[in-house]
């Protein structure tokens, strides 16, 4: 049923995982039969305890594991984000920085305006030239954004890119997510969070236990699930 809704849907319905398995060499299951199809591009966010699988599944679509079992159907370019951009973040200024991820085909003015409009987006136009030093953890999360715009990427699988902000840099990050992914050509954004009043940003919520995910939800939904699991 999840395939049909994603060959029926198209280049609309960016992502289809069908029965995906993945053990580590200890035989541990970090993904038991994992099925899930994203219906369509937007900000969708997952939510699960330590060691429900969510990491794992990040690393299996950015290619750096591969599944035992099952099929994954993607038509989009995937960029993996993590906690502290310090770990994808290399070069001294944001222009050289963002020059490691352009294609490397465009031509020097090519590249320059790919560099501007990537820093417009995330609200950094001005700061080119800016030492990487120099940026707040906000800032360095929204350069990592833009990293990923001139990559070309359509899939960002962002993993708790908030945990280490303070709440204005987590509300600006929240919000340029949401913003690229409602825009003329919308992208696609997975994102893992224990912060669940980011559950009101998103275009829907699921559960992932025991390297399951479970039905798209509303964030609302899924809040006053929780909090009703919670008083119990």
């Amino acid at each position: 049923m999840l395939k049909d809704q994603f060959l029926k849907n198209g280049s609309s319905s960016p992502l289809y995982l069908n029965k995906v398995c993945f053990a580590w060499p200890d035989g541990s299951k970090a993904l038991d039969d994992c099925s899930f199809c994203i219906p369509s591009p937007g900000l969708w966010m997952l939510v699960g305890k330590n060691g429900s699988g969510k990491s794992t599944l990040f690393r299996i679509l950015n290619g750096m594991l591969k599944v035992d079992s099952g099929e994954i159907l993607c038509t989009l370019k995937p960029f993996l984000m993590f906690q502290n951009p310090d770990q994808q973040l290399l070069l001294p200024t944001c222009s050289s920085d963002l020059m490691l991820s352009l294609p490397l085909d465009l031509t020097e003015q090519e590249r320059r305006s790919c560099i501007e409009d990537a820093l417009q987006k995330v609200g950094m136009g001005s700061m080119a030239n800016r030492p990487i030093h120099t940026l707040s953890g906000g800032q360095k999360q929204r350069l990592a954004l833009a990293g990923a715009l001139v990559s070309g990427a359509n899939l960002l699988l962002l993993d708790e890119p908030t945990a280490l902000l303070d709440p204005t840099s987590q509300h600006a990050v929240l919000q340029i997510v949401k913003n690229l992914c409602s825009a003329d050509n919308p992208i696609t954004a997975l994102w893992i969070t224990h912060r669940l009043e980011e559950l009101e940003y998103c275009d829907g919520a699921a559960i992932m236990e025991s390297g399951r995910l479970g039905q798209w939800l509303s964030g609302q939904d899924l809040l006053n699930g929780l909090n009703s699991l919670a008083v119990r």
